[in-house]
């Protein structure tokens, strides 16, 4: 009678589980009516937050493209040498562009760690400001120091430009990084082209001054501010933060602990406090990758890539920095719509983009042949600058110009992926962190002895003679060490192969020596 009473009871209790027949069989096994509910909700949750990060992608794509609509900055220089502001070369080329890289290393650091502290979005509201300043230093200076503060304004933005790149990777799950990495790429990619093409259409078509043509990036600048007000608040970072998102996390085990028997739930809400605490103490993670720094430099691909990244990216944008100048002394345009510089930007930004995106498609074994394409690469970079240099024809410039920026977007990609295949999300971060400031550092050592007019104050021409024999003596490097590594590649695979080979004469010269007859089961040789 018991256990007909603890059975009906349990049937009561399981009634909405399970269903059966006339005679007492199991037809159907059923969900409870709370396990369905609980799913319900988590999926409405999962779509909910799947359409939340969706959103906050679509609206950040937009900003940047956005902030990039600033038709008047292909025209700065002629704008900074035209009538309308009167700047001697020598005074835009010694004592105004190089303000650029001083501010853009000054400030570097401060911005990368403030961006993630801060959760991106002040940052990027700074950039913003810095726009919105660039521009109207543009429109309403006059001095010489204005000028030199517009390109203060102008290190700025270029250094909060680490706060877009790493912003949308806190707002997304890490399973669709990679896309929505190319989402926002492309944007900017976009509005970089979209803004060239408005800018050449005004100059050439429409007859635009300059002054009105900063006029019109001084309102896109104005609406990129309000845009950056509205972006959504990213709930978490990479560095800093940690020791709130320890205690959320906590906080999330003790609900999920409370249904645990006590002595089970005291133990392991004891083992949280105490990695809490070690957490945040001896293992805080931002310090812990700066130990871990030190390893990257023992891996060869890490290594080179790295130091590719300081060296080839530090001449790059010193040329770009100075092209434009080097254009207004090839052909010094006497009508503003004589200048190209909006078109040949647009047309070298979409070349950059197809080479980008071609570079995905290589497949080849870089362990061995990456310093062999570095090299060929840097001395067709090498060779276009000497002949930006020669050249007096201002559209042989132009196409030099153009394929110069495409092959260096060319192994953008490739050497991201090299560095960022083999790191953590995090300490990938720190390293392109290091490798930028690094190359910024010695931008700026550079232009101080090159360019500026407290050192050797070269003219735009002996510069870029300076940037040929710089890619020049890369390009040795890059080559030699390419040599070296395919001789010990081939002579260890030779050396190798020969091992094999007495490896495998070795073992087939016990068959030789009994050739001559056979061995029978006990072992005694039969004559055959």
């Amino acid at each position: 009678m018991v256990e007909e009473s603890i059975c009906n009871e349990r049937t009561e209790d399981n009634k909405e589980e399970m269903r059966t027949d006339g005679n007492g069989h199991t037809v159907e096994s059923v969900a409870p009516e709370s396990v369905i509910l609980e799913s319900k909700e988590d999926l409405e949750n999962q779509a909910q937050k799947t359409r939340s990060w969706i959103w906050s992608v679509v609206y950040l794509c937009f900003y940047g493209f956005m902030v990039q609509l600033k038709p008047g900055e292909p025209f700065i220089t002629p704008y900074l040498l035209s009538a309308e502001k009167n700047f001697s070369r020598q005074q835009v080329t010694n004592e105004i562009t190089p303000v650029l890289s001083y501010s853009y290393m000054a400030v570097l650091v401060p911005v990368f760690l403030l961006t993630d502290y801060l959760r991106y979005k002040p940052v990027l509201i700074l950039q913003s400001l810095s726009h919105v300043s660039i521009w109207l230093l543009l429109l309403l200076g006059t001095s010489l120091l204005e000028m030199q503060f517009m390109e203060f304004f102008y290190g700025i933005t270029m250094a909060a430009r680490v706060a877009y790149s790493s912003y949308i990777f806190s707002l997304v799950p890490a399973t669709v990084y990679q896309r929505v990495a190319s989402y926002s790429r492309s944007s900017v990619l976009m509005g970089v082209f979209t803004s060239s093409v408005l800018g050449q259409l005004c100059v050439s078509q429409g007859d635009v001054s300059y002054e009105t043509l900063s006029a019109v990036s001084l309102g896109f600048v104005s609406f990129g501010l309000l845009l950056s007000f509205c972006l959504p608040w990213p709930k978490r970072s990479m560095f800093f933060n940690r020791a709130r998102l320890e205690e959320e996390r906590k906080e999330a085990a003790r609900s999920e602990l409370a249904r645990m028997k006590p002595e089970e739930r005291d133990g392991s809400v004891a083992a949280l406090g105490s990695n809490h605490t070690s957490f945040s103490l001896a293992n805080s993670v931002f310090v812990q990758m700066l130990k871990e720094l030190k390893n990257v430099v023992k891996v060869p691909s890490l290594r080179l890539w790295s130091l590719w990244w300081v060296f080839n990216s530090t001449g790059y944008y010193l040329v770009v920095f100075y092209v434009h100048i080097l254009w207004n002394k090839v052909y010094p345009a006497t009508e503003n719509k004589h200048v190209y510089n909006g078109a040949v930007e647009a047309a070298s930004t979409l070349l950059g983009a197809i080479t980008s995106f071609a570079a995905g498609y290589v497949k080849i074994r870089w362990n061995l042949w990456s310093e062999l394409v570095i090299g060929v690469i840097t001395a067709a970079q090498a060779g276009l600058l000497l002949l930006m240099g020669l050249t007096g024809n201002i559209w042989v410039c132009y196409v030099a110009y153009a394929l110069f920026r495409g092959f260096y977007q060319f192994l953008v990609p490739i050497a991201i992926f090299q560095i960022a295949s083999s790191l953590t999300k995090e300490l990938c971060a720190l390293v392109f962190g290091v490798n930028t400031f690094l190359g910024t550092i010695l931008k700026t050592v550079i232009t101080l002895i090159v360019a500026d007019k407290r050192g050797l104050a070269l003219d735009v021409h002996s510069q870029f003679f300076v940037y040929f024999f710089y890619f020049t003596l890369l390009t040795v490097i890059y080559l030699g060490c390419s040599a070296f590594i395919i001789t010990c590649h081939y002579r260890n695979q030779s050396a190798e192969q020969e091992a094999t080979e007495g490896a495998t004469a070795t073992e087939l010269s016990p068959m030789a020596a009994a050739s001559d007859g056979t061995t029978a089961l006990n072992g005694a040789s039969i004559k055959t």
